[in-house]
């Protein structure tokens, strides 16, 4: 996956298709986001680059309560790439 704009905005759309808003914030993140479930908003470090943005979305994905069934047919795919990279497979 390239670290770009574009990917950003591709796995952005993953979580903004489902109700949750993503703001960049200036704040003492331990862990350079915080989630407020209840109100489906995510907050990541305002100082972190393109690269740390969407590794950091990639990584609260399995956190947050995604429906498949609403997103579009290209934030699907993706979307299936990025949790087959995140949750690994058990093997038999």
């Amino acid at each position: 996956m390239k670290f770009t704009q574009a990917t950003l905005d591709k796995v952005e759309s993953i979580i903004e298709e489902n109700g949750y808003v993503i703001r960049y914030e200036k704040g003492t993140f331990q862990s350079g986001y915080c989630i407020l479930q209840a109100k489906k908003v995510v907050v990541l470090n305002k100082f972190f680059q393109t690269e740390g943005r969407i590794n950091t979305l990639i990584d609260l994905m399995p956190q947050l309560n995604i429906n498949f069934d609403a997103l579009t047919l290209e934030s699907q795919k993706l979307y299936s790439e990025i949790i087959q990279s995140v949750v690994p497979v058990e093997a038999e």
